[in-house]
């Protein structure tokens, strides 16, 4: 009986440890996410940008006339905080909104000249903090980078507790 009740014991302590915030993989992935996030935010905030107004001002110049909701989509944000950042940047007359010529309860988004402007500031430091993040992987090392983080995502979209 008392080997029964070690075994218990042992066992009961193995399915209530804890794992350490250096085994948690989410820890490393959200402090990377935090550190990119800041050297973006210093690199657009000379434009008088923010990350999240950057990076409407990026998609709008690719695709101009987007739905908000597309944008939203497209930004990784809410449609109630894509509505607070397209009306920041159409106050600060970055972007003008128009209703779309056939379709009336259609907004059409598009960046002023000065939208453009200060996304070409932006983009320039922008992008050099992505090519000094690129610059520190080989190639293969870049593929395999994007293939594991793909695995990352998948394994959290697809997590049963999503479910629940």
């Amino acid at each position: 009986m008392v080997v029964n009740a070690y075994i218990i014991d042992a066992v009961r302590t193995m399915v209530l440890m804890r794992m350490s915030f250096e085994e948690r993989l989410g820890s490393h992935l959200k402090r990377v996410e935090q550190e990119l996030q800041a050297a973006k935010s210093a690199a657009v905030k000379p434009a008088g940008l923010t990350v999240p107004q950057y990076a409407a001002l990026f998609v709008l110049d690719e695709q101009p006339g987007i739905s908000a909701a597309e944008l939203a989509r497209r930004c990784l944000v809410t449609p109630q905080t894509m509505t607070t950042i397209l009306r920041n940047l159409e106050s600060a007359g970055l972007i003008e909104r128009t209703p779309h010529p056939l379709h009336k309860h259609v907004i059409e988004t598009r960046p002023t000249a000065a939208g453009r402007k200060a996304l070409d500031q932006a983009d320039k430091r922008a992008a050099a903090v992505e090519r000094r993040l690129a610059a520190a992987f080989s190639e293969e090392e870049a593929d395999t980078l994007r293939a594991l983080l793909a695995r990352v995502s998948e394994s959290l979209t697809t997590d049963p507790i999503l479910k629940s």
